[in-house]
């Protein structure tokens, strides 16, 4: 798990290396262990390391190989490089490592970008062809590892976050009015390629791209999963989807565990993270460690499950860390939590993925962690709706976007506003091929772009900014493949995730399983009061700070009464408007 950058000239310059060394060195919380260059008439590569897979230095990167005429930068893991490694010594390469990045840079000597369905992990990597001059660039297919871009007619940068892109300098940091048009209306997600930067983009996830050293591209999605039973599963019943999914699961988790250094489990008390707590220690490891965080009570809303994750640790009597964060620990953090995001996001429990992240990394170097069950299994509230909709298209907007066309033209001042982009991208996403079912839609639309730019983004950004390694058994493709072909009728009941909580009854205690659907919840942004509003008013009304993007008359209606101003997610469309500043303030852009 690390931090990867680069520079390609166009121009017939050589890479400019003090540049590329401000950009690396930025993201030195993801690689805190070594670091390395690699520089070469017109790229230029860079390397922070947290050594997870190995150790030594021998898998030190930049990884070059003269003889095959390849540079590697990588960030990621790759889970079944074992496999790989005895496939390619049956070819006949060596090896002179025991980690997985000289795995991917000789798989991809043998196979090119056929490597790429071969790989079991998250990855973003660019590997630099000395003989064709040609940069070919990769991201996972879930897009758990970032992969940013800036290009113009001299050059093009990457690194794996958007702030040491803007720690180069030479950047355009004008806003994208479309991406904007996202932030407030699709939940702060911004569908790739775009960002909230008009001149930065991010590689769309299961996506490869080659650039050649005059600026010619060539991009090429490389996977996509298929809705909708094979064609010998068609007769399956709920017991067959269930041994499946569970088999696959266990799979999942237990490859997860290959590393060099401790992993432990966030376990926030959901049948989600319990199910990997009793999974992994089914697979009989030992002496497990696993960490929950709780907030205090705001709104009459409760700030902890702790009595969840307690019930789980106590049963499988792992080593539990409990931590507890008062509301002045969170205003005192936000300003750091927010200049760790690549990009503005909303969602409360980034604060508390920062803070937890913060005491994990003191016990280990890698988690693993539940995100994306609820995508693929439908476990959200606007599955059922969206299902028996006469238009679902609707259905899901309402149920899931911040505000409809009229009020983000209210929030937004003249020179911000833009057509209904954001309902124009979900109209066209259904549309698509590939699942016919109402459900199977929206879960295919969360899964592949809502889940990697919310969740997925969150997690990978505030666990690294302690130089934590976060691990997603849910998001491993032969479990997210399968998730697609079970029908909805098997996933819809019980409140959602129904297969899988029936596969959870083998594993983990059915109080876990049968209590109310809950969250990571962080009441004091949710229902803004007392010192936390007075922190955001402040923010939002220093004249220093007001970039002309928002309507004073929103601004006056929203502080007004925040409690009431929620969103259909229940989320503050004040605390919306306050963290776009936070974060622009956070990276220096004004």
């Amino acid at each position: 798990m690390c931090g990867i950058a680069g520079e390609l000239r166009f121009d017939q310059r050589p890479a400019d290396l003090a540049t590329l060394e401000r950009i690396t060195h930025h993201m030195a919380p993801r690689g805190p262990d070594a670091w390395g260059f690699h520089s070469q008439g017109p790229i230029a590569l860079g390397h922070r390391r947290l050594r997870i897979m190995e150790l030594s230095d021998a898998s030190a990167q930049p990884m070059t190989d003269n003889d095959l005429g390849l540079a590697l930068t990588f960030n990621g893991a790759l889970y079944n490089y074992p496999e790989l490694r005895l496939e390619l010594e049956r070819l006949g390469y060596r090896f002179h490592s025991d980690g997985d990045t000289e795995v991917l840079l000789k798989g991809y000597h043998a196979w090119g970008a056929d490597l790429l369905p071969r790989l079991n992990g998250m990855f973003a990597f660019a590997i630099w062809e000395r003989d064709r001059q040609s940069l070919f660039v990769a991201r996972d297919r879930l897009g758990v590892k970032p992969l940013y871009l800036a290009a113009d007619e001299r050059r093009l940068r990457f690194a794996s976050s958007l702030p040491a892109l803007l720690a180069g300098g030479d950047l355009d940091t004008r806003l994208d009015p479309v991406a904007l048009n996202f932030y407030l209306n699709f939940h702060a997600v911004v569908p790739a390629p775009r960002t909230i930067l008009a001149s930065v983009e991010k590689l769309p996830p299961a996506t490869w791209l080659r650039v050649d050293a005059q600026g010619r591209r060539e991009q090429h999605c490389w996977w996509a999963p298929t809705y909708g039973p094979r064609e010998e599963e068609r007769a399956f019943e709920l017991d067959d989807w269930r041994e499946l999914t569970l088999q696959t699961l266990r799979s999942a988790v237990a490859i997860r565990q290959r590393a060099a250094v401790e992993v432990g489990v966030l376990l926030s008390g959901g049948v989600d993270s319990s199910l990997l707590v009793g999974l992994l220690r089914e697979a009989g490891v030992a002496q497990l460690s696993t960490f929950s965080i709780g907030f205090a009570d705001a709104g009459g809303e409760r700030g902890d499950e702790f009595v969840y994750s307690d019930l789980i640790a106590n049963h499988y009597a792992t080593r539990h860390h409990q931590l507890r964060i008062a509301e002045s620990e969170i205003i005192k953090q936000l300003p750091a939590a927010f200049r760790a995001m690549s990009e503005p996001m909303v969602s409360h429990d980034c604060i508390a993925f920062y803070l937890l992240s913060r005491e994990v990394s003191k016990h280990c170097k890698v988690v693993q962690s539940g995100q994306g069950a609820d995508e693929l299994f439908a476990g959200y509230h606007w599955y059922p709706q969206v299902d028996g909709a006469e238009d679902p298209v609707a259905a899901y907007r309402t149920a899931f976007f911040d505000r409809d066309h009229d009020e983000y033209a209210a929030c937004v001042q003249p020179a911000w506003l833009t057509d209904d982009h954001a309902g124009a991208f979900v109209r066209e996403h259904f549309a698509r091929p590939g699942a016919s079912a109402a459900v199977d839609k929206a879960l295919r639309l969360d899964s592949t772009v809502m889940l990697v730019d919310d969740p997925v983004k969150r997690v990978d950004n505030m666990t690294m900014a302690w130089g934590l390694e976060a691990r997603t058994p849910f998001l491993d493709y032969r479990l997210v493949e399968l998730s697609a072909r079970i029908p909805a009728r098997f996933k819809l009941p019980d409140g959602g995730k129904y297969v899988l909580k029936e596969a959870a009854r083998k594993v983990i205690p059915h109080e876990v399983i049968d209590r109310p659907k809950g969250y990571f919840p962080v009441p004091g942004l949710k229902h803004l009061q007392g010192a936390t509003l007075d922190w955001v008013r402040d923010l939002l009304l220093d004249p220093s700070q007001d970039r002309g993007l928002f309507e004073p008359r929103m601004l006056d209606r929203l502080l007004s009464d925040p409690e009431s101003q929620l969103t259909p997610l229940r989320g503050s469309k004040l605390w919306q408007l306050a963290a776009l500043n936070l974060w622009l303030s956070e990276q220096g852009i004004h």
